[in-house]
């Protein structure tokens, strides 16, 4: 990667992407083949110096949640004003016990939602790093509270970590006793075939699609955006993202009756593979993030960061 100062005359669009090798190739040739004065590649990384500005105008991160590094670099890049779809220091402080605390406090409903203390922790710690925490914690109460069966999983946002099904207090200790450093909640299972994920771009598109748990994939047909509950999940996901400030977000819901339930309030980089998806779905996703990110390189909005209050004197 060129590490000087001089943005080329076209926009430039990087993307981080991970084993999704058809999505990041039908997504650089979209954006290449429009000829409109933007180009977009795979992102070349190998190291970076801590004056090194950044050669796009614009980088789509899909798996920074997986190498720590991308993140390292994502955050410095934005430092540098390059455009992070999405932004890297809202999802670094992003999880999902948070996400069901804006849920609430927006007066939208979530299922019944613990986070409980780490197992281990990475550090060496001494007993009296832990005075805070009441112990034994009292497991009966978490799980009279939550009630069983429950989901067990882990706290960060973005992909599917560690995600288990727990029936009694005893399997809730022994899944927790395997949790490791990971950070876990516990959450209220919604009993529902209705399962209802919506994607949202660029804080203005919602593509709702119906989630088999089945057959493990999106149902073929995307579902209306103008009836009353199109509507109602419209709102709901548009709300939450731009709270956020997320430009690609998945927002996951679980209609029980006439309630409407949100599960997951973000996914910055949601799965859009031919595995979970129809081929229209994937290109309408392609289509979307292509759209958002040519949009963004050519008039980006202003991203939050934290450097957004630091003023210099001149």
């Amino acid at each position: 990667m060129s590490r000087d100062n001089n943005k080329q005359a076209n926009k430039r669009i990087g993307l981080i992407a991970g084993r999704d090798r058809h999505w990041s190739d039908a997504f650089l040739a979209m954006i290449n083949e429009a000829d409109n004065g933007v180009t977009a590649e795979l992102a070349q990384l190998s190291g970076t110096f801590m004056t090194e500005t950044c050669q796009y105008d614009v980088i789509v991160d899909r798996v920074s949640h997986e190498i720590p590094y991308y993140r390292a670099y994502l955050q410095h890049a934005a430092l540098y004003g390059t455009y992070i779809i999405n932004n890297p220091f809202t999802w670094s402080a992003d999880s999902k016990f948070f996400g069901i605390g804006l849920v609430n406090k927006l007066g939208f409903t979530s299922p019944r939602t613990i986070v409980l203390p780490n197992k281990h922790v990475e550090k060496e710690m001494t007993p009296d790093s832990f005075r805070n925490l009441v112990y034994p914690m009292d497991w009966q109460g978490i799980v009279d509270y939550v009630g069983v069966p429950a989901v067990f999983k882990n706290i960060e946002s973005g992909g599917r970590h560690a995600v288990y099904r727990v029936h009694s207090v005893d399997d809730l200790i022994q899944r927790y006793d395997e949790s490791g450093t990971m950070t876990m909640i516990l959450q209220q299972l919604i009993e529902s075939e209705q399962h209802i994920h919506c994607f949202v771009f660029g804080h203005e598109t919602v593509m709702p699609l119906r989630y088999s748990i089945t057959d493990n994939r999106y149902l073929p047909d995307v579902l209306p955006t103008d009836d009353a509950l199109g509507k109602q999940l419209a709102h709901q996901a548009l709300t939450l993202t731009r709270a956020y400030g997320y430009d690609v977000n998945m927002i996951e819901f679980v209609l029980q009756g006439d309630q409407l339930f949100v599960i997951n309030s973000t996914n910055p980089a949601p799965e859009m593979t031919q595995a979970l998806m129809t081929p229209e779905q994937v290109h309408r996703c392609v289509s979307e993030v292509a759209r958002l990110a040519v949009s963004r390189a050519k008039r980006p909005l202003p991203q939050r960061s934290i450097f957004d209050h630091i003023h210099h004197e001149p």
